[in-house]
């Protein structure tokens, strides 16, 4: 591009105006380096209302003003915050307004972890498909818990966050600290040693009821450990609830998705599960005050009750009274209904007695007639009237009956019953 003329100086110079030789700088910067790649720390990072994003790259040697805008932004998996080395990609430009050199970032991601942030997205979603992530399997903290169980590092900052936090809020609760590495190759296995153990917890201060995870802030590889596979389900078998705060509010961790509530700091995690001792005194003189007026609520009720009781009631005398006149009156009833219910009965006896001597009468007759008529009968059955028409029975010795010839052996003596007695007779032979 030539030189705009505004101006002849001294010798015949040609002068350039100010925003062409910006956009002859830009131009040139565009055809000598685009598309450009740059690594570097982000300084003063921040997002506008539009959803651009504005910060500074710079190292030990230089920095380089960016802006990345809100359809870029967007593609970020990551919370982007100050002090990130990370590598970009995009291209110079000049402001022109300001004359600033600025680079156009189209894409960013974290430097030496890009490959460690892509793990991190697949084993998310190999986690999430198996259901550790599912809001359904989370459960509530309790409201009051009565032991607290703490898993971190014994040297760990967030150990005295922790501990400070729980001591100003809930002095009274036994808190245990089941220790374990946060950082390393070693931590994954202590992790989840640790947490075995704290649900397995039967001291003399109970078991715990809620388990705090927690530890400092740092990179994706020093917070990597909460991001294992072992860990993840850990925290989401765990039996007893589990709050997970690692590190600063902007970080993340596959932990956090997988326990029942995540907590941006880890003075945080300790006061979701702590509520303030404060506000449950205030809570209990409420509950007091509310208890002391329904008492006074009802003792009050009751007086008026007990008023109108008392006014209904009138004077005793007379009520004994009127009492006594309706105790009379049902005395004089009792006796006249006892009075004729005692001559009902003498009338229904005289009844009694008039009908008695003729059912008596009817009675014996009939029990004369079935006697008799029970004796004619028995008459006809009686064996002597056949025997007078000259029939005989014979019985043996013995006086049993004999009813077949086999009976009645040749040589034996038998007897026959005849009308008028009985006659001996010997058996002489076999019969025809």
């Amino acid at each position: 591009m030539k030189p705009q003329r505004v101006a002849d100086g001294p010798g015949g110079a040609r002068f350039w105006a100010v925003g062409a030789l910006v956009r002859a700088v830009a131009d040139a910067l565009a055809s000598r380096f685009n598309p450009v790649a740059v690594q570097g720390e982000i300084s003063g990072f921040s997002r506008a209302a539009s959803g651009h994003c504005y910060f500074s790259l710079k190292d030990d040697a230089g920095q380089l003003r960016c802006a990345m805008f809100r359809r870029a932004a967007e593609q970020v998996g990551f919370p982007v915050r100050d002090g990130q080395r990370v590598q970009v990609q995009g291209r110079l430009d000049v402001y022109g307004p300001r004359g600033d050199l600025q680079l156009i970032v189209e894409s960013l991601r974290l430097a030496g972890q890009g490959s460690l942030y892509e793990q991190f997205l697949q084993l998310k979603a190999a986690l999430q498909a198996e259901g550790l992530f599912d809001a359904e399997r989370k459960r509530p903290l309790p409201a009051q818990p009565r032991h607290i169980g703490v898993v971190t590092s014994l040297g760990a900052a967030a150990l005295r966050d922790v501990a400070t936090a729980l001591r100003r809020r809930v002095p009274h609760i036994p808190v245990t600290v089941f220790p374990a590495s946060v950082q390393g190759a070693q931590a994954p296995a202590e992790l989840v040693a640790a947490l075995a153990a704290a649900a397995a917890h039967r001291g003399p201060r109970g078991a715990c009821d809620v388990l705090l995870l927690v530890r400092g802030g740092g990179s994706l590889e020093d917070l990597w450990a909460f991001n294992d596979a072992a860990v993840v389900r850990a925290v989401a078998a765990s039996p007893v609830p589990v709050v997970v705060g690692v590190g600063h509010e902007t970080d993340f961790s596959l932990a956090d998705f997988a326990a029942d509530l995540r907590a941006p700091t880890p003075t945080a995690a300790a006061e979701l599960c702590a509520p303030d001792r404060r506000q449950r005194e205030l809570e209990l003189e409420r509950l007091q005050g509310l208890l002391r007026q329904g008492v006074q609520d009802a003792l009050d009720g009751r007086a008026q009750r007990l008023d109108r009781l008392a006014a209904h009631l009138g004077r005793p005398s007379a009520r004994l009274a009127q009492a006594g006149e309706q105790l009379a009156r049902w005395q004089g009833r009792l006796h006249k209904g006892m009075a004729l219910a005692v001559q009902r009965q003498h009338w229904r006896l005289d009844e009694l007695q008039a009908r008695l001597p003729p059912a008596l009468r009817r009675g014996l007759d009939a029990r004369a007639q079935r006697l008799q008529r029970a004796e004619d009968s028995l008459a006809l059955l009686d064996p002597r009237l056949v025997l007078q028409r000259g029939y005989a029975y014979l019985t043996d010795p013995q006086g049993q009956a004999i009813t077949r010839v086999a009976q009645a052996l040749p040589g034996s003596d038998v007897q026959a019953t005849l009308a008028d007695g009985v006659l001996p007779l010997r058996v002489r032979g076999p019969g025809a």
